[in-house]
């Protein structure tokens, strides 16, 4: 019988810690070391870095220099974070990390031999280093985040597009992978605002994104465009499975019931689908899903129309 899995609750509200951060690169078979020579170590370790992955992941590789461990996890479900580290054995340390209020994530240490007490007091000592780069990074991660979404419908901003659509672009050619876009609009949206007024479009707006982000896979990106204009990135995904998917987030949004003083409001979108040739610039690709979409729209909206 596997014996129960140890969990603990630690708070650092009342520690007095100095600001820490990160640094670099695993190093394998570490010298063994001492409690304060260790946290000496990731005092200065942890100084480099406002990358959660690489804080996290450099906290597991040193902490092993003083209590052996088979796997490490982190979660913090706010932030879409969870790393893990090793493989999955059948004792566990879990620990809840706060710092004056702050939730900062849950955080599991795992390997196949029981944790006795004096390790557990170690790894408890060790983590009040982790706290100040962890709040921090996690601090640059959310603001990095913000800078890149649009307000209103949580979804990618022109900016979050450019980069993404970029480097996707480079990535699909290095690795010889296809890759597709869908330009979309909401049809008649310029009369929803003028018969029932800015805010009601707002609620649509948010209405559809929500819908569009519902339909997708997780790898898939959704990025406001402009207006009421959406584009969605499909990366490792051809002409045909492209065309699939603008049909079914063409047929969601009709299926998307919203109620504006009490009456259904019907909405549609009409799309245009351009997949990636051989050699083709970001600027190229985008400009011939965008007269796709105007073909859509001039046959009639509600629609996908694919580019040639």
């Amino acid at each position: 019988m596997v014996p129960p899995t140890q969990t603990n609750t630690i708070d650092f509200d009342a520690a007095k810690l100095q600001r820490l951060g990160y640094t670099g690169t695993r190093q394998a078979k570490l010298r063994p070391i001492s409690l304060v020579e260790l946290r000496r170590h990731l005092t200065l370790q942890l100084q480099t870095s406002l990358d959660v992955e690489r804080i996290v992941s450099l906290f597991f590789n040193e902490v092993q220099r003083l209590v052996p461990l088979d796997a490490l996890a982190y979660l913090h479900q706010s932030s879409d974070l969870r790393l893990e580290y090793g493989s999955r054995s059948s004792h566990s340390a879990g620990y809840r990390l706060t710092h004056e209020g702050e939730y900062l994530g849950e955080l599991t240490f795992r390997r196949n031999q029981r944790f006795d007490d004096q390790e557990l007091n170690q790894l408890e000592s060790l983590l009040a280093s982790l706290l100040f780069p962890l709040r921090n990074a996690l601090l640059y991660r959310a603001a990095i985040q913000s800078a890149l979404r649009d307000p209103l419908t949580d979804t990618g901003n022109r900016i979050a597009m450019e980069q993404t659509l970029q480097r996707e672009v480079d990535l699909a050619r290095r690795n010889l992978q296809p890759l597709s876009v869908l330009m979309l609009d909401i049809d008649h949206f310029k009369q929803i605002n003028d018969q029932y007024g800015h805010s009601t479009g707002d609620e649509v707006l948010k209405a559809v994104a929500t819908t569009l982000k519902a339909r997708l896979r997780n790898v898939d990106m959704v990025f406001r465009f402009g207006g009421e204009e959406f584009l969605v990135l499909l990366s490792g995904t051809c002409r045909e499975a492209a065309a699939l998917v603008g049909e079914r987030l063409r047929l969601g949004i009709l299926e998307l019931q919203y109620l504006v003083q009490g009456r259904a409001l019907d909405l549609s979108i009409s799309l245009g689908c351009a997949t990636l040739l051989p050699a083709e610039s970001v600027d190229s690709l985008l400009r011939r899903a965008d007269k796709a979409l105007y073909v859509a729209k001039r046959e009639g909206r509600n629609r996908l129309s694919m580019a040639g």
